[in-house]
C-alpha cells in the first residue's frame, strides 16, 4: 500500500509540475534558446515552482523505485498520461477528444494488466 501511496504522489506531483510549466511558458511566448526568452521562462514563478513540484516528485519516484522491480514500477507512470486529462481541460482548456480519452482506458487497461496478480 506504501508503494502505491508514493507512485500516486510521484505522479501527482510530476503532473502539478508539468501543468505549471505549461502554464508559465504559455504566458513568456514560443520557448527558444535565445538569452531573452531563456531568462524570462527561468524568472517566470510558474515555471519555478513547476520544477519543484517536477523535483520533489522525484523525490517520492525514488521511494518507489527502492521498493518495486523497475520493469513493473515504470509503467505504471503511464497513469500520469490518463491524471492529466482532466486539470488539462479545466485548467489549460485544452479540448479533449474521444481519441484521448480512449487513449486513457488503454493506458488504464494496460496498468489493470501489469499489477494483476493471479492466483
Amino acid at each position: 500500500m506504501l508503494l502505491f501511496a508514493l507512485l500516486l504522489t510521484a505522479i501527482c506531483l510530476t503532473v502539478a509540475g508539468e501543468l505549471l510549466l505549461k502554464a508559465g511558458v504559455d504566458t513568456v511566448g514560443e520557448f527558444t534558446l535565445s538569452f531573452d526568452v531563456l531568462f524570462r521562462t527561468f524568472t517566470e514563478w510558474r515555471v519555478v515552482l513547476g520544477f519543484v513540484l517536477i523535483f520533489a516528485g522525484s523525490l517520492f519516484w525514488l521511494g518507489v523505485i527502492s521498493r518495486a522491480d523497475f520493469s513493473f514500477a515504470y509503467p505504471l507512470l503511464a497513469l500520469s498520461y490518463v491524471i492529466s486529462l482532466v486539470p488539462a481541460h479545466y485548467l489549460l482548456r485544452e479540448e479533449i477528444g474521444w481519441n484521448r480519452i480512449a487513449g486513457a482506458l488503454i493506458i488504464v487497461l494496460g496498468v489493470v494488466v501489469i499489477t494483476w496478480r493471479g492466483k
